[in-house]
């Protein structure tokens, strides 16, 4: 924070001001200013140009300090501190704030209002309006108080009520990009040349003179003519092209004009109708100024209709297109087109209102604040997508549903990213494992198939030997299992029986490991050296 040390109203005052984004300034840019639009702010940042305030209002802004400061030592007695006036900037400098005062450690602000009914209302229910909230978050942001207590009151203790407003961070993150994107506005803003907004009336048509006629059987006196002449000219002047508000209203007044030169015709005609069974003349001239009224009166009815219909149309989607260009910017700086549809409410921000200037700047309003989601959402993906590679390593592949999960929370998505990459580490685990499991089986299978094939070899040596007495090749005992087959004597050493018993050997060696089958093939070794011995 950096004080400044101007007090409110002062040159000096308005001079910081003129240079920041003041927090009197923040409802009006967020759009619920009940005393300036969005659109005038704008214009009047960009000019420098600031209405001059005339005696009414500068005497309503002296009543308020006035009461503000017989309010202050109310106030103190309620929180048991002094408050003290106070002018800053937040470090950047960018943001001023005038608080009407803060406790000497800055940890409490206080808030005057003068008294109204209504606002005290709300206030003495513990509600601070919308309209009052973005100066006090404003406030939170330079002056970084604790909380601020509000107060609304007339200067005395009988008509005083206050409430507690509490720092939001989710608020106060809205207003800092409320400001980005009104400084954004800003750069890129071009004023109107513009007058003064007049108070609208329709403009004056011409009177058309009285219309009389007598009959006695035919007409005796009458300025028909003058009259089809004077309506016909008035009639043709009227304007058609609607541009501005002044031509909408115009030609609403029109239409009702027109209208009651149509019934006037029509009653003079129905006159000289009672007094005279037909006048062909006189049926003409009513007939035709009757029409031509009624023909322009429909048309330009509709056509206010249409054309006002029209600007609506033009104003709603020239918005709609610029958020658009402005999502596709926003998906060129995130590299994908990730960001989803946003809606801009332009239509519904809208509806009711009459005025081509209020619905400007209303869809100014909504287009700031859909262009303020935007960029949110683009930082949140543009965090989500960059986390994809924090650690050195691309996890996109993890995502093929990237482009649905992307605007999540950072939070959520971490979440998320995490569980997937546990899921994929433990696949990748169980893929090694099967791996590691395949590859000892088929060694084990290899081995056992070399150890089967030796040990037959050896197994068929020994029967063929002049063993005196091999029954002690007892496989159940060599390698830890029943053996079913037994070793007997047999002098026909190449007959059925010595076949039968290779293979029953060699079944018996099938149903062994490969360390079973290792003393097999052990023992085996050792049988031509036992013979010998026995020998």
């Amino acid at each position: 924070m950096i004080e400044i040390q101007a007090v409110q109203g002062s040159e000096a005052w308005h001079a910081a001001r003129a240079k920041c984004f003041n927090a009197s300034e923040a409802p009006a840019m967020m759009g619920v200013s009940k005393y300036m639009t969005r659109t005038e702010l704008l214009r009047q940042k960009a000019t420098g140009i600031v209405p001059e305030v005339d005696a009414a209002t500068q005497a309503r802004f002296d009543m308020g300090h006035e009461v503000e400061a017989k309010a202050r030592p109310l106030v103190e007695a309620i929180i048991a501190e002094e408050l003290y006036p106070i002018v800053a900037t937040d470090d950047s400098g960018k943001y001023l704030a005038s608080s009407d005062g803060a406790t000497m450690l800055c940890n409490i602000g206080f808030e005057h209002k003068l008294w109204n009914t209504s606002l005290a209302k709300l206030v003495s229910a513990g509600e601070v309006p919308e309209s009052h909230c973005g100066q006090l978050d404003h406030q939170f942001l330079v002056f970084g108080f604790d909380k601020i207590i509000f107060v609304v009151s007339d200067g005395t203790a009988e008509n005083m009520v206050h409430c507690w407003y509490y720092p939001q961070p989710e608020r106060i993150a809205a207003l800092k990009a409320g400001w980005d994107q009104f400084e954004k506005d800003l750069a890129a803003y071009v004023p109107e040349a513009k007058e003064a907004k007049p108070i609208l009336h329709a403009s004056p048509i011409d009177n058309l003179p009285a219309l009389f006629i007598e009959v006695t059987g035919r007409v005796t006196a009458s300025n028909l003519v003058e009259f089809k002449a004077a309506a016909t000219a008035v009639i043709s002047s009227i304007k058609t092209e609607l541009v501005t508000d002044q031509d909408f209203v115009d030609a609403t007044a029109a239409v009702k004009y027109l209208k009651d030169v149509e019934d006037s015709a029509k009653r003079a005609k129905q006159n000289a109708l009672d007094q005279t069974a037909s006048i062909a003349e006189l049926h003409r001239a009513l007939d035709e100024v009757a029409a031509m009224a009624a023909t322009v009166r429909k048309a330009l009815d509709k056509k206010v209709v249409e054309e006002k219909d029209r600007r609506k149309v033009e104003i709603v989607m020239t918005a709609v297109q610029d958020l658009v260009n402005h999502i596709m910017k926003m998906n060129e700086r995130i590299g994908a087109a990730y960001m989803p549809r946003i809606e801009g409410g332009f239509a519904e921000s809208i509806k009711g209102l009459k005025s081509l200037d209020s619905m400007r700047d209303k869809v100014s309003v909504a287009l700031a604040n859909a262009k303020i989601e935007a960029n949110a959402t683009a930082d949140r993906i543009d965090a989500n997508l960059k986390s994809l590679e924090a650690d050195g390593q691309n996890w996109r592949f993890l995502f093929p549903d990237l482009s649905a999960v992307c605007t999540k929370a950072s939070d959520d998505f971490a979440a998320l990213l995490a569980a997937r990459k546990a899921s994929h580490a433990a696949a990748e685990q169980a893929e090694r494992n099967r791996l590691a499991a395949e590859e000892i089986r088929k060694v084990d299978v290899q081995r056992k198939a070399a150890a089967m094939e030796e040990a037959v070899k050896l197994a068929d040596v020994a029967i063929a030997s002049s063993v005196a007495d091999v029954s002690d090749i007892n496989v159940a005992e060599m390698a830890g299992k029943a053996a079913s087959a037994a070793v007997v004597r047999n002098e026909d050493r190449s007959g059925p029986r010595i076949t039968s018993l290779r293979i029953q050997i060699s079944d018996e060696l099938g149903k062994m490991n490969v360390f079973e089958l290792g003393n097999v093939l052990a023992y085996c070794q050792a049988l031509p050296l036992k013979n010998k011995l026995a020998a």
